[in-house]
């Protein structure tokens, strides 16, 4: 008879290896911040696992001022889940599940999600520990009291604010850009309502939005996002409050979990009111410019967009660096300079056969297809350890990121002072436009240094799983996967082009002249 022997499982406690631990917290308003803030949440778990020797904390995820009732606008959780799916943790610690999660489903569809990548989560104040067999049904009665306990006071604060709506009670807490409270009335701020009159001025005299958007960055005109861009200027355009006037609850939020914000197509009533603040522009020019935009829409619909080639906007010249234009010769479809179009002394080199690129890719691809393992696989590995060296030495991360939760601090303590009349506006915005600066410089470095290497290793997993669900080589060109694969192509000359791929890598390939 066979003897059988057992191999017990080693555990990463037995094998000596810390458990990479992972922090989540959340706060969602003022009150809260000021009783239990982020950053003592930061200290406590920074200090917990320091001198630990079994466990080391690899990254703190903070959300502050979201809503708890859906996951899907919590960025730092939603990045939390994204280190877990690619391996960078073994455990999760959070004070409780009402901070985790207020959404049932949501909360066991992301614990069940976890415990399949075989990481923990230990929920401090229910004393719940899913490495400890928790009880799922224990855990959905918790989720559920705790999503309840949210609905409640949802619905009694959209019901406050119905009520104040009807009988013209309401105010409203942020202002469009061009406006600030101060002392409790809405003032206007002159040099950003100097932006907005320009703002309609152009749309009237006829320029699109794109460009007014190019025009306000050129001349370092800056909103309160920072950066101008497309919506920006759209919601300028189409805001009524700058001509006095508001109009009430244009979106509501359901009444069911998962909330969600829906545009008012005539569901709930909409309250129209006159005069809340001065006016910037008149309502003239603002009923002039809804006209506009309308046609402008109504004529985009009626034309259509034009047609589009696989190759459009991918080919650029080695020589000149502008982009190739299709072109149809005698003896087929061509891309050439579209310098060596306008004359032969421009850029030397000559059109390329369309057959020739399509037959090129091919040679590309097929050769990544097969060599997959020895080419992409190392690289990827190669890109995991530097990412994992850099959670390991995490003290820079932790201390930019405790930086950033005390700057924040001091930004609501001198919204707080300016509220409450201690500080006026003036100091208001030059302090407040320092810190803002402050706190966009040190994302900018935690970024750096949390996610350089990020985007090329998800689309390095991308081109393997492409590759690794393919049934065979290409014998002939697929559009679809041309798209998915390649960024951008260099032509280098008539019969060689350099193929810049997903992930940021670069492969030249030959076709040989003595084929044509």
């Amino acid at each position: 008879m066979a003897k059988v022997t057992i191999i017990r499982p080693v555990s990463q406690e037995d094998s000596g290896q810390k458990i990479r631990v992972a922090a989540y917290c959340r706060v969602s308003s003022d009150s809260e911040r000021q009783q239990n803030s982020c950053q003592v949440q930061f200290e406590y778990y920074s200090h917990k696992f320091e001198n630990s020797e079994t466990e080391i904390l690899v990254d703190l995820y903070a959300d502050s001022g979201i809503s708890g009732l859906s996951a899907d606008n919590r960025s730092e959780f939603q990045r939390m889940m994204q280190d877990c799916r690619k391996g960078r943790i073994d455990r999760i610690y959070t004070k409780s599940i009402s901070r985790f999660a207020r959404n049932t489903r949501d909360c066991l569809v992301y614990i069940r999600e976890l415990k399949s990548l075989g990481i923990t989560v230990c929920f401090e104040k229910e004393n719940l520990d899913t490495a400890k067999n928790a009880d799922e049904m224990m855990l959905t009665v918790m989720a559920g009291l705790a999503q309840e306990e949210s609905v409640s006071i949802s619905k009694n604060m959209k019901w406050a604010v119905r009520r104040r709506m009807q009988n013209g009670t309401y105010k409203s807490g942020r202002q469009p850009y061009g406006f600030a409270k101060i002392n409790g009335k809405i003032e206007i701020i002159e040099q950003e309502a100097e932006t907005v009159r320009q703002i309609f001025k152009w749309y009237l005299n006829g320029y699109g939005i794109t460009t007014i958007t190019n025009m306000l960055n050129q001349n370092s005109v800056f909103g309160n996002q920072g950066t101008w861009n497309h919506y920006h200027v759209l919601a300028i355009l189409t805001n009524e409050r700058y001509t006095g006037d508001m109009i009430l609850q244009k979106n509501y939020m359901t009444d069911t979990v998962p909330f969600t914000e829906k545009k008012n197509k005539g569901e709930l009533p909409m309250y129209y009111v006159t005069g809340v603040n001065e006016t910037i522009v008149s309502k003239e020019d603002f009923e002039n410019v809804q006209k506009l935009y309308q046609s402008r829409v109504q004529f985009r619909n009626n034309t259509g967009t034009p047609k589009r080639y696989p190759f459009s906007k991918k080919i650029v010249c080695g020589h000149c660096g502008v982009s190739y234009k299709r072109k149809m010769k005698s003896n087929g479809l061509y891309w050439i300079c579209s310098e060596r179009e306008k004359s032969i002394k421009r850029c030397p080199l000559k059109a390329i056969s369309q057959e020739h690129i399509c037959q090129m890719f091919i040679a590309m691809f097929n050769k990544l297809y097969f060599c997959r393992n020895e080419i992409l696989s190392p690289l990827l590995a190669s890109l995991h350890e530097i990412r994992l060296k850099r959670f390991s030495s995490h003290e820079n991360v932790m201390n930019i990121q405790k930086k950033i939760l005390e700057t924040k601090e001091q930004l609501h303590v001198l919204t707080s002072l300016r509220t409450k009349g201690f500080l006026d506006d003036e100091k208001y915005h030059v302090q407040s436009a320092e810190l803002h600066s402050r706190i966009s410089y040190m994302q900018k470095e935690l970024n750096r240094n949390l996610h350089d290497d990020d985007t090329a290793s998800e689309q390095l997993e991308m081109l393997i799983d492409f590759f690794e669900n393919r049934n065979g080589m290409m014998t002939e060109f697929e559009e679809e996967a041309f798209a998915f694969i390649v960024e951008r192509m260099t032509a280098v000359s008539e019969t060689e082009i350099e193929f810049c791929i997903m992930g940021g890598l670069k492969f030249t390939e030959h076709y040989p002249q003595n084929q044509d």
